[in-house]
């Protein structure tokens, strides 16, 4: 039997749809958002971001975790 299931919806980028310019590192509460259980970060395809914002969110991702305001790992 075949399921007839609507398309998915189409992710639009948390970023441009809040009109927001520039990803703060310190802002650790928007950036869990965009990091995996395992502390990994989100690809794209899940998390939904265009790839310039994808971009800065690793980035940020990267400096928080250097600033230790984000985890390496879990614990």
């Amino acid at each position: 039997m075949i399921k007839n299931n609507p398309a998915p919806k189409p992710k639009v980028c948390f970023f441009c749809l809040n009109n927001i310019k520039e990803i703060d590192y310190k802002d650790a509460q928007v950036l869990r958002r965009f990091i995996s259980s395992y502390n990994k970060i989100v690809p794209t395809r899940r998390s939904g971001t265009c790839s310039l914002h994808q971009r800065k969110v690793a980035l940020a991702i990267k400096r928080a975790r250097i600033m230790s305001l984000l985890p390496f790992i879990n614990r």
